[in-house]
């Protein structure tokens, strides 16, 4: 039936029919979701390697904890190598520290996920995290804590 087909970024750049354009958003929205899962599950394994493939070679991630303990970041830092480190001294500081999910919510490329963070000897600590995600990887992590 089809002679003519192409991969795009972007459904609405194509004229196609109305359900084409539903399932993709669909589709989109499930593997956000599943990015943001996949996140979380290598953070509690502590797959280093795992959690920063899962990042754009210039990815930023921004963070109050990161703010409060490397100040002179301002709380950002770029790149995989620094997530790598970053990430590997909150494993090394905070062995028993785990996240557990509260919910997913993901659009277009940008996904939210939500999750209590719990560290031995330190209260529970609701956070939210945004992630913008481009060709499958996220270029930009945001952490808000509530």
């Amino acid at each position: 039936e089809f002679t003519d087909y192409a991969w795009i970024d972007d459904v609405t750049a194509v004229s196609c029919p109305t359900n084409v354009a539903q399932l993709v958003a669909i589709a989109r929205n499930r593997s956000l979701a599943s990015i943001a899962r996949t996140w979380l599950a290598r953070f509690n394994a502590r797959d280093l390697d795992g959690l920063v493939a899962l990042y754009d070679a210039d990815a930023v991630h921004v963070s109050p904890k990161l703010r409060d303990r490397r100040p002179e970041t301002r709380g950002e830092i770029r790149g995989k190598r620094a997530l790598h480190e970053w990430w590997a001294d909150a494993f090394a500081r905070i062995p028993g520290l785990r996240y557990e999910e509260r919910g997913v919510t993901s659009s277009h490329e940008r996904v939210f996920l939500e999750y209590v963070r719990r560290a031995p000897g330190e209260a529970d600590l609701l956070v939210a995290e945004s992630y913008v995600v481009r060709g499958g990887k996220i270029v930009e992590s945001r952490v808000f804590h509530g």
